[in-house]
């Protein structure tokens, strides 16, 4: 993936993204903008150009908004903090050998042909 670094910002050069709502909206279409990034559209219809996101997007849908309550939106970013610590650290990815991000870097930190970037 090609990067581009505005000061201490990091910031793709490409975005990839469907066709929903919340990204043909003027506020991201000016963020990219602003930010010199392009926006990569799927074709609408063809989930397939982007299967990871439809992958994400459905255990988000069953294992986080399907599976709660939401009594505020304290409640929710709550609900959402643990789910997200789970699903980032914990929990496995097939992408990953079924293995969990924390188990996949921990395996990967000390290769030497390792694309895993621990900060160190």
């Amino acid at each position: 993936m090609e990067i581009i670094t505005i000061g201490n910002k990091v910031l793709p050069k490409r975005v990839k993204v469907d066709n929903g709502s919340d990204f043909i909206s003027k506020v991201s279409d000016k963020w990219a903008y602003g930010n010199n990034v392009e926006l990569d559209f799927s074709r609408p219809g063809k989930q397939t150009d982007n299967p990871f996101i439809e992958s994400f997007n459905g255990s988000f849908r069953d294992k986080y908004l399907n599976a709660n309550w939401f009594f505020s939106l304290e409640d929710a970013q709550e609900k959402f903090d643990i789910w997200k610590e789970d699903y980032n650290n914990y929990r496995p990815h097939s992408s990953l050998g079924d293995m969990s991000p924390n188990e996949y870097i921990e395996m990967n930190e000390n290769s030497p042909d390792s694309l895993v970037m621990t900060g160190t």
